[in-house]
């Protein structure tokens, strides 16, 4: 069985994101960029089912500027076994109905028997492109997966809810999306890094598929997190309670 796992380059999780001084986005100039977090626990998943003979070949497919071939080689030394750049032109950020066409595409021509992606990327928040994807293939889907188990033809998906966990049985070929507990994404080691520069990554343009890129949404502005204001000590319990009935208003 094949498993497909989409990746996107985005802002490393530990760099501050800095507004452009006209609101008009993100200042991504001189910025470190990486394989969005979510994406990452998705190779994982994939990675793990391949060692443990569940899985015959593990594909990771990035849509996005040149410079995506990165973050395809970081997955490729994490243990995926080929890879494909769908090249889009500088400057155009598909959006998730956009991607998940593309991904529809590419999934009639690989045939995989899943497909496991990060539940949403971290620089929009979108969580749509699973959910999309499924929808347009009309295959099964679970979303925010914690833990994955396979038996035979049917998945067995456990994921977190509001009331605690749920657990789903899916029959493949099926669209899974991982969520943050799912797993702890290896290391890539020295040696993996140097295999990975020899692991196959075709490159493609998205123009070849024929999805139209243009934006559907418009941003109107972009703007800093208003500051949290600093807290304030209090002498007694009176005096908390007296705080939060007249300046917060919560009780």
């Amino acid at each position: 069985m094949k498993i497909l796992v989409p990746v996107k380059r985005v802002i490393d999780f530990n760099v501050k994101p800095r507004v452009r001084p006209d609101g008009s986005g993100v200042d991504l100039d001189n910025v470190k960029m990486s394989i969005n977090p979510f994406d990452e626990i998705a190779v994982e998943a994939a990675v793990r089912l391949r060692e443990v003979g569940i899985a015959t070949e593990v594909i990771v497919v990035s849509i996005g500027p040149q410079q995506a071939e990165e973050v395809l080689r970081n997955a490729l030394a994490m243990g995926a076994d080929r890879a494909l750049l769908i090249r889009t032109e500088p400057g155009i950020d598909p959006e998730p109905l956009a991607v998940a066409k593309l991904l529809q595409i590419l999934v009639t021509k690989e045939a995989p028997g899943l497909v496991v992606t990060g539940k949403q990327a971290i620089d929009n928040d979108m969580n749509a492109t699973g959910q999309m994807l499924a929808g347009l293939l009309d295959w099964p889907q679970a979303t925010f997966a914690s833990r994955l188990a396979l038996s035979g033809n049917d998945l067995t998906v456990t994921r977190e809810i509001d009331g605690g966990l749920q657990h789903l049985r899916l029959p493949l070929p099926a669209v899974v999306t991982a969520g943050l507990r799912l797993n702890e994404p290896r290391y890539p080691s020295l040696p993996n890094i140097m295999k990975a520069r020899k692991k196959p990554l075709a490159l493609c343009d998205a123009a070849e598929f024929g999805v139209a890129l243009e934006p559907r949404l418009e941003v109107i502005r972009t703007v800093e997190p208003v500051q949290r204001p600093a807290g304030v000590k209090v002498a007694s319990v009176a005096e908390l309670v007296e705080k939060l009935k007249s300046e917060v208003g919560v009780i």
